[in-house]
């Protein structure tokens, strides 16, 4: 047996945010991950002795990427601390936001962060490669020049449902500010058609609704075996030839809090349980971080940067003391989907299965926001008016693109006296507790392969982009 050397992963390209991690290699394996992230950024401070409504307009400031989610979550947690419920409109424009801002981030993350490493000269000697060179070459792909215009255009629906993006404004305890009136809609409409026409021709080379039918492994590998058409079926053949159904494997519990298309609960051992957060704990003894393990209603964040130790700025929230996997594939597989069902009791998590997830996700949530869409009613009242309370407390959870996202607020005479986020790659990418249980990416990473040489082990980078991490959120 080799020993264990000790190998610095990091800066990260095509992730958002900071990210380090060091690795201990042996045998040409992982044995062991400490994933880092590096920067310190305070926006729970920040809220601290503000006016309640300020959080609608802070908390979108987290993150460039995820600010329509954030913004959805600040506003749920002071609705469920006013007793207030959004508008019929309101509400479906408040889902459609999200799904808008999901469905880009899937796509951008397919085609401009993940598929760019099969284009790499470490597999030049594929027989898909020059495929996979032509269409995903970072910048100069034909995927990245086909997707780009379609990006933009897929966007400008935050024009319409939300005024801009990112950091609308419009999201409110009581629906959205912005109205939707029958030429919108109509635009709304027509914006989706081309959404769907560029996912069908492009991405997945099907139809929505048939792709998203796919039920079982054989139908989709029938399915990815019957035609080239899409980049879909090409990064299909990828995985299979490499094995990525085998690779980066997570702890085998999944989350979800739930969302207009998906059902919430806890997937463990085969079984969805219902979810109960009463059990959550941030724990932070391997972060930069004062004080104890607390339920985020009851938590502060007070850093300590020089905490023996510790490693990351990230927490360790756990539930029942255990990391949990959020993001796509654990909506799918909570929500009961069989394809997933089946893939993730014949391989539990792992890298293809979470990418996989997320363009199955986007065929279902781009055929629901069609439905949606067609649900306004220009003339009815898109936000309702509220009474905020002196004093007590909410909590917003909502599912981001890249899983559960949950802003827990306490108020005190119209202040906030306590803010607290639990983010998706906060769960995700966790440090180690208290009992030294690794986090779902430390877990996930252990076993990958090192060839020897590598400084910035592909295999790794594949396990770490599964995950879609955004660190900006992470340490918010």
């Amino acid at each position: 047996m080799i020993p264990a050397s000790r190998l610095i992963v990091g800066p990260f390209n095509r992730v958002e945010g900071d990210l380090e991690i060091s690795l201990a290699v042996a045998d040409g394996v992982v044995s062991d991950a400490r994933v880092t992230a590096p920067l310190y950024r305070g926006f729970e401070h920040i809220l601290q002795h503000r006016p309640v409504s300020d959080a609608l307009v802070v908390a979108p400031r987290i993150c460039g990427i995820c600010s329509v989610s954030q913004s959805r979550a600040a506003a749920a947690a002071i609705a469920r601390w006013a007793g207030a419920e959004a508008t019929p409109n309101g509400r479906v424009a408040a889902d459609l936001m999200l799904a808008a801002e999901t469905v880009a981030d899937h796509l951008t993350h397919f085609i401009l962060f993940f598929l760019p490493d099969f284009a790499r000269s470490d597999y030049a000697d594929r027989p898909w490669f020059s495929a996979a060179a032509t269409r995903f070459r970072a910048l100069h792909g034909a995927a990245t020049q086909d997707f780009l215009p379609a990006r933009a255009r897929f966007l400008h629906l935050m024009g319409l449902l939300a005024g801009k993006w990112p950091h609308t404004l419009a999201l409110q305890p009581g629906g959205s500010t912005k109205s939707i009136d029958s030429g919108e809609r109509i635009r709304l409409l027509a914006i989706l058609a081309e959404a769907r026409r560029f996912v069908e021709t492009q991405v997945i080379g099907d139809d929505l609704e048939r792709f998203a039918a796919l039920a079982t492994p054989d139908a989709l590998a029938a399915w990815g075996n019957e035609s080239e058409a899409g980049d879909l079926r090409l990064f299909l053949r990828i995985a299979d030839d490499l094995g990525l159904q085998q690779l980066g494997r997570g702890p085998g519990t999944l989350m979800s809090y739930g969302t207009a298309l998906c059902s919430p609960g806890l997937w463990r051992d085969g079984v969805v349980a219902p979810l109960d957060l009463t059990s959550v704990r941030e724990d932070v003894s391997h972060a930069w971080l004062a004080g104890s393990a607390l339920h985020p209603a009851q938590g502060s964040t007070l850093p300590d940067a020089d905490k023996e130790a510790a490693y990351s700025w990230c927490k360790a929230p756990r539930l029942n003391a255990q990391p949990v996997e959020v993001g796509a594939l654990a909506r799918q597989v909570v929500d009961g989907q069989p394809l997933f069902r089946d893939l993730i009791t014949q391989h539990g998590s792992n890298v293809r299965d979470r990418v996989l997830a997320r363009l199955f996700e986007t065929a279902r949530l781009l055929l629901a926001m069609e439905e949606w869409a067609r649900t306004l009613r220009p003339r009815d009242p898109f936000c309702a008016d509220i009474t905020l309370p002196d004093s007590g407390s909410g909590v917003g959870l909502i599912e981001a693109a890249r899983g559960g996202l949950g802003h827990w607020l306490r108020v005190d005479r119209g202040r906030i006296t306590g803010y607290q986020i639990i983010a998706p790659t906060t769960w995700n990418f966790s440090p180690r507790d208290a009992a030294a249980t690794p986090g779902p990416l430390e877990y996930a990473l252990v076993g990958t392969p090192v060839t020897p040489g590598e400084t910035t082990p592909v295999a790794v980078q594949h396990v770490v982009r599964s995950f879609d991490p955004c660190m900006a959120c992470t340490v918010h």
